[in-house]
């Protein structure tokens, strides 16, 4: 499962990233295995999507979401 398939308000553990290389700055932001992901909001558009990680609200492209691998909780 992936960080995009979450509904608003459930949470999820960060497994392991699909990425050949991860974006410094998602990791920077808190992002990284084991820690506890929670989908915030959905935009209008629906892209971006907005998580909460680490105590930080993050926007990311559901395309970054789909690349971000997690546990449902």
């Amino acid at each position: 499962m992936t960080i995009e398939q979450l509904h608003i308000g459930e949470k999820g553990i960060i497994k392991d990233f699909l990425f050949s290389d991860v974006p410094l700055p998602l990791l920077e932001m808190g992002c990284l295995p084991g820690k506890v992901v929670e989908l915030i909001q959905i935009a209008p558009l629906k892209d971006p999507i907005y998580i909460r990680v680490n105590g930080s609200d993050i926007a990311i492209r559901k395309e970054t979401a789909r690349q971000i691998e997690i546990t449902k909780l």
